[in-house]
């Protein structure tokens, strides 16, 4: 028998049972829209912790006090690390060879008021006047922190859109803020960056380093260096020759961890892999439950079919249909029937992540390997418990199964 014939017939028999091969398929449809949802959900993130949390610059790296903390232990280890101070930012301008460019900047918090308004809660960083051009903020009106200004310990700020907007009616420049006891002048607006996971990455205000450790106390606060290598390519030996240099100047053994963090895009990136990488084996997991499931059920339909047509198993074997016809027929029949399960699930996985997309704020992307792999996976199912129940028919005894009723 042709294999287009095959199909036909297999084609027809789904759709003459089209109740009882949705329910033989409820399985299968459950493992592939849950490994598809995932596995879209997965790589929307990747691509937008890509873009908006891993994007620190270009070729930019940051040598902290803590780095990257993943867990309680690590955090109160990390407590009794020196501090990062001005002269290690002096140290690394000075002698880093692979780097075009060498910032600092520190953070803190503090509620701000201008005129009779006020908002909480803002992310105030000083700043070296190059920071504009490593990070990711771009200016947006007015002028950045300029070198006179953090020469001269000035009392000037550079703010972000969210600030701009709930402090002044018009335009901020010029005008004049209050935080800490202290008034600034407004120099410049930031273009706005949006948000992340729904939070606003705009409330912020920065002011000259200098300004800020005089604020807070230059003993008090550590200081994140940013280092930008010359090339893509000298990232890894840009990021060796800081450590090389923050390690001789906190004078630590060679047998010594570092106590200092380097934090990138890839450390951020590789973290989150790690992270994604878990859930993707437990999604995998349960797909294969559901997809075991899902194929006894198949073969158990499979064989009521048999049963079922084992009258007309006889009469085709009567007129000359051979055992490799009849394999074949019941072995593109549950491919069929399994395969029609997994373009639901990824019609259904599909509909699912475009309504979760417009709805919520977690992104989702449906890579088009992972579709083919789902389709495939769930033919490959239908193939490997319908070889049992094809089997079976494919040995019938013509003479006998004429007589089945």
């Amino acid at each position: 028998m042709p294999i287009r014939e095959s199909i036909r017939l297999a084609l027809d028999t789904l759709r003459a049972h089209k109740l009882r091969s949705f329910l033989t398929l409820f399985g299968i449809i459950i493992a592939v829209t849950t490994l598809i949802v995932v596995v879209s959900v997965i790589e929307g993130m990747n691509r937008y912790i890509a873009e908006r949390v891993a994007n620190m610059g270009s070729n930019v790296f940051y040598v902290t006090r803590f780095g990257i903390i993943t867990s309680a232990k690590d955090w109160i280890a990390a407590q009794k690390r020196k501090r990062i101070l001005m002269d290690d930012y002096e140290a690394l301008r000075a002698q880093l060879k692979l780097a075009s460019a060498v910032g600092a900047s520190s953070w803190s918090q503090s509620d701000l008021k201008a005129g009779d308004k006020q908002v909480y809660d803002v992310g105030i960083r000083g700043a070296t006047p190059n920071m504009i051009n490593i990070g990711t903020e771009q200016v947006g009106d007015g002028r950045y922190i300029s070198e006179t200004d953090f020469s001269h310990r000035s009392y000037v700020c550079f703010i972000g859109a969210d600030v701009a907007e709930n402090l002044f009616a018009g335009s901020p420049l010029g005008k004049t803020i209050t935080f800490r006891g202290q008034t600034f002048e407004v120099i410049g607006v930031a273009r706005r960056i949006g948000t992340v996971f729904g939070q606003t990455q705009d409330n912020f205000v920065h002011i000259p380093l200098t300004t800020f450790l005089k604020i807070i106390g230059a003993n008090r606060s550590s200081i994140g260096i940013a280092v930008q290598a010359l090339r893509p390519e000298l990232m890894e030996q840009a990021q060796d020759e800081a450590r090389l240099l923050m390690r001789a100047r906190h004078h630590l053994p060679y047998s010594q961890k570092d106590d200092f963090g380097m934090v990138s895009s890839a450390s951020i990136y590789a973290l989150w892999e790690n992270l994604t990488g878990t859930i993707a084996m437990v999604a995998v997991g349960v797909t294969a439950v559901f997809l075991v499931v899902g194929g006894i059920v198949v073969m158990n339909i499979m064989l009521a079919s048999v049963t079922e047509r084992t009258h007309e198993i006889g009469i085709r074997k009567s007129l000359g249909a051979r055992r490799r016809d009849i394999l074949m027929q019941f072995l593109v029949e549950a491919v069929a029937l399994s395969t029609a399960g997994g373009v639901i699930g990824v019609l259904a996985a599909f509909v699912g992540t475009r309504i979760m997309a417009a709805t919520t704020s977690i992104p989702s992307a449906l890579p088009l390997p992972a579709v083919f792999t789902a389709v495939m996976v769930s033919g490959g199912v239908g193939l490997f418990f319908g070889i049992y129940p094809a089997s079976k028919a494919a040995r019938l005894d013509p003479i006998s199964a004429l007589r089945a009723d």
